[in-house]
C-alpha cells in the first residue's frame, strides 16, 4: 500500500462531467490499495472571474480581502468532488486550508507555507477516508485566509506530499508531461521522460507553465518525486526527480519563454555606490520580484539602470520606480511591454563550452536582436522583441537537436 497525493488543475475540474472523471480516476487509484489525498484547484475560469470582480470594485484591492475572495473558488471544487465520491460509495472528506491547517506567512496573494499540521489528516487516512484538500490557500498566524499565488495548488500538493511523506505526488494537468518546449509553438517538441529538480526549477521560473516554481522548490528540498501527467489519458508523463548521470549527458533539455514580463529603464541615474539598492529596495519592500538586471557602463557620472518585472506587478512597480527616480534625480523612466524572455536550460551546460555562442549565432542568423542577457550554471536567458518569440523558440529548438532534425 502506498500513500499517493494527486493534484488536479482547473482544466481537469472545469465542468461537472470532468469532476466525475476525476472522481473515477481517484477511485481507481484508491481501489488499487492506496491511501489518497487529492488537492484541487478552482474550476477553470473561476479565479479569473473573482479577480475581475475585485478589479471592478477598485483599482488596488485590499490584499487581505483579495485573498478572502479568490480563495472561494477552491471551496466549490472540493465540495463537488467530495460529493461525487460519496455518491459513488466512497468515504471522502473535504478540507479548506485553514481546517488542516496549512500555516503560511502573511504575504497576501504570494504567501509561503511555513508548516502543515498533518495530525487530523493522518487520522482520516487511517480510517480509509479519501481527503479532498483545497489547493492554493492557507492561513496565517492571525487566522487570516492567505493564497499562494497563481499555480499555488501545485505547491499545496507537493507540500502536502512532503508533510505526509507520500510515496509520490501526481500532478494532473491538461498536458501529459514536460516537453522540450511548448508544443503549441513547436510541433517537433518531445516529451521528457525524466528531468532533474534543478532543470525543472529553471524551466518553471523561466516561463514553462507545467509546474509552479515553488512546488519544484518543495519537491527538491524534501526529495518528493513528482509525476506530471494528463487527466485526459492514461499515458505515463514526466518524472521530476533527483539528478542522475544520464541527465548530465544532455546538453540542453528544454527551451522556455515568457511573454508576461515588462522592461523598466531608469535613465541617467547618478553613478555612485548604493544606487542599485536605492532603486530595487522599494520594489522588494512591495513584494515585487525583479528578474533580469542590466546596468550600463558609467558615462560622465551617470548610468542607465534596466530591469524586468512580472506584468501583473507592472502598475505598482512603475509607480514605485517613478517615485524613486524623482528622489535620486534620475532623468526619466521608460518602459517596454512588448518583450519576451527566451531561455535554454540543461545540466550538460556545466561541462560543455560554446553553448552561448551557438545560441547567439542562431538568433543573429534570423535577425533577432538581443536586448538583455542573464546566465546561470545551467541556463541562458535573453530578452528579445515579443514578435520574435515563436521564431526564436523554433530555431533554438532545432539548433540544439531537440527536434531530432
Amino acid at each position: 500500500m502506498a500513500l499517493v497525493v494527486q493534484k488536479y488543475g482547473g482544466t481537469s475540474m472545469g465542468s461537472v462531467e470532468r469532476i466525475r472523471n476525476v472522481a473515477k480516476r481517484v477511485a481507481k487509484t484508491y481501489d488499487a490499495g492506496n491511501d489518497m489525498v487529492v488537492v484541487v484547484s478552482a474550476m477553470a475560469g473561476e479565479t479569473n472571474k473573482l479577480v475581475a470582480l475585485a478589479n471592478e470594485v477598485c483599482e488596488f484591492p485590499d490584499n487581505r480581502e483579495y485573498d478572502v475572495l479568490v480563495a472561494a473558488g477552491e471551496q466549490v471544487s472540493i465540495a463537488l468532488l467530495a460529493m461525487c465520491l460519496k455518491a459513488m460509495g466512497y468515504k471522502a472528506k473535504s478540507y479548506l486550508g485553514f481546517q488542516i491547517p496549512i500555516v503560511t506567512d502573511n504575504a497576501f496573494s504570494k504567501a509561503r507555507i511555513e508548516e502543515i499540521d498533518d495530525a487530523k489528516m493522518r487520522e482520516d487516512i487511517k480510517d480509509g477516508t479519501i481527503l479532498i484538500v483545497a489547493g492554493f490557500q492557507g492561513v496565517d498566524s492571525e487566522g487570516s485566509i492567505t493564497t499562494l499565488g497563481r499555480g499555488g495548488s501545485d505547491t499545496s500538493a507537493v507540500a502536502m506530499a512532503a508533510a505526509l511523506k507520500a510515496d509520490v505526488c501526481e500532478i494532473y494537468t491538461d498536458v501529459d508531461g514536460v516537453y522540450t518546449t511548448d508544443p503549441n509553438l513547436c510541433k517537433d517538441a518531445k516529451k521528457i521522460e525524466r528531468i532533474s529538480y534543478e532543470e525543472m526549477l529553471e524551466l518553471a521560473s523561466l516561463g514553462a507553465k507545467v509546474l509552479q516554481i515553488r512546488s519544484v522548490e518543495f519537491a527538491s528540498k524534501y526529495n518528493v518525486d513528482v509525476h506530471v501527467r494528463s487527466s485526459f489519458n492514461e499515458n505515463l508523463g514526466t518524472m521530476v526527480t533527483k539528478e542522475d548521470k544520464e541527465m548530465e549527458a544532455v546538453l540542453v533539455s528544454g527551451i522556455a519563454y515568457a511573454k508576461d514580463e515588462v522592461k523598466i529603464a531608469v535613465m541617467q541615474v547618478p553613478d555612485k555606490p548604493g544606487i542599485a539598492a536605492q532603486i530595487l529596495s522599494p520594489l522588494s519592500d512591495a513584494n515585487i520580484s525583479v528578474d533580469m538586471i542590466v546596468q550600463n557602463v558609467s558615462e560622465a557620472g551617470f548610468t542607465d539602470f534596466t530591469f524586468t518585472v512580472p506584468m501583473a506587478d507592472f502598475k505598482k512597480a512603475l509607480a514605485i520606480t517613478k517615485e524613486t527616480a524623482e528622489a535620486i534625480a534620475a532623468k526619466e523612466v521608460l518602459t517596454d511591454e512588448n518583450i519576451s524572455k527566451v531561455s535554454i536550460v540543461g545540466l550538460g551546460m556545466r561541462s560543455h563550452a560554446g553553448v552561448a555562442t551557438t545560441m547567439f549565432k542562431t538568433l543573429a542568423a534570423e535577425g533577432i536582436n538581443i536586448q538583455m542577457i542573464s546566465t546561470s550554471e545551467i541556463k541562458i536567458s535573453v530578452v528579445v522583441d515579443a514578435k520574435y518569440t515563436e521564431l526564436a523558440v523554433r530555431v533554438l529548438h532545432d539548433a540544439f537537436g531537440l527536434s531530432g532534425k
